[in-house]
C-alpha cells in the first residue's frame, strides 16, 4: 500500500536552520550534455560538451567549492559545515545516457561531485515524456550504468516514475509518483534515495508535503535564485544553464543571479 513507509527509509530528518546568513550557494541545473546543433527551442535542455568542459575548467581554475548535494543540503538545513565563499552544486535532470558518455568523464577528471535525478519507470529506456510532446526522446541510463556511477560517488535522486506535472494529478496518482519512484530506485541501488526533484519544476503545497512525508531529505525546484533563498529543504531554487551560456553568462549566473524569482504555479496562473 502507498501509505506504508518506503523501504530503507530512516526517520524523517528535521531541519535545524536555513543558511540565509551564509555565502550564496548556486545549485546549477543541467539536462543533456553532448554534441548538439543549436536548438531552436527548449535551450535549457542542452549544453554542448565544448561549453561544458569550459564551464567546469572555469570552476576549477576559479577555486570554486564544488559540493555534493548532501554537503550543501546539510550546510543549509541540517547543521552541517559552513558553505565555502563560492559554493556550487552540479545537478543533472532525467538521467540521460549522454551524462555517462560526455559529462561524467569531465567531472571525474576534475574530481567534481554531481547529482543526477532519475525517472524510475524509464531507466534503460527513452525519455518518453519528450516523445509525447513530439520531440526526440534520447536514451536514458540503464541500471548497471547507474550502479557504476554510484560506485564513483555520483548522487542519484528521484524525478518521479513517469515525469508528469505533479500538481495536475489526483492525490493517489501523485502519491504513487513520489513514493514509488523512491522505492524503485532504492530496490535498484540497495540504499536510501534521499533527494527529489520536481519534473518541470511543477508542484504545489500538497506535492511538497507528500515529498517530505515520503522520507526525502530535500527537494529541488526550477525556481531561479541562490539556494539560500529557500524557506525549507523542499523548495530549493536552482540556476538553469542554457545552451547559449558562454563564460560571461556563466559568471553572471554564479555571481549575480541570486535573487529568488518564483514562477506562478498552475493554480495561480489559472486565476489570472
Amino acid at each position: 500500500m502507498l501509505s506504508s513507509p518506503p523501504a530503507f527509509a530512516d526517520s524523517v530528518r528535521r531541519p535545524q536552520s536555513v543558511g540565509v546568513h551564509q555565502p550564496p550557494l548556486s545549485i546549477l541545473m543541467y539536462h543533456q550534455v553532448g554534441e548538439f546543433p543549436s536548438p531552436k527551442s527548449h535551450r535549457a535542455g542542452f549544453c554542448h560538451i565544448r561549453r561544458f568542459r569550459r564551464q567546469m575548467a572555469y570552476l576549477k581554475r576559479g577555486g570554486y567549492g564544488v559540493l555534493s548535494l548532501r554537503q550543501a543540503v546539510d550546510s543549509l538545513f541540517y547543521g552541517g559545515e559552513p558553505l565555502p565563499e563560492w559554493g556550487v552544486v552540479l545537478t543533472f535532470d532525467d538521467g540521460y545516457e549522454n551524462f555517462r558518455q560526455y559529462a561524467f568523464p569531465v567531472l571525474q577528471e576534475l574530481g567534481f561531485p554531481a547529482a543526477v535525478f532519475l525517472v524510475s519507470g524509464c531507466v534503460g529506456k527513452n525519455a518518453r515524456w519528450l516523445e509525447k510532446d513530439g520531440r526526440y526522446g534520447p536514451p536514458l541510463m540503464a541500471a548497471t550504468a547507474l550502479r557504476e556511477l554510484r560506485s564513483h560517488g555520483v548522487t542519484l535522486g528521484s524525478h518521479t516514475v513517469t515525469h508528469p506535472r505533479l500538481s495536475t494529478l489526483d492525490p493517489m496518482a501523485m502519491r504513487g509518483e513520489v513514493l514509488m519512484s523512491k522505492r524503485h530506485l532504492q530496490d535498484m541501488l540497495g540504499e536510501n534515495v534521499d533527494f527529489f526533484c520536481y519534473p518541470y519544476g511543477d508542484y504545489d503545497e500538497r506535492v511538497r508535503d507528500t515529498v517530505q512525508e515520503a522520507g526525502y531529505d530535500a527537494a529541488l525546484t526550477c525556481i531561479r535564485g541562490a539556494a539560500n533563498t529557500a524557506d525549507n529543504p523542499f523548495e530549493i531554487p536552482r540556476k538553469a544553464i542554457s545552451y547559449g551560456d558562454n563564460l560571461l553568462g556563466y559568471f553572471w549566473k554564479l555571481h549575480m543571479k541570486h535573487q529568488r524569482k518564483d514562477r506562478p504555479r498552475l493554480s495561480e496562473r489559472a486565476d489570472r
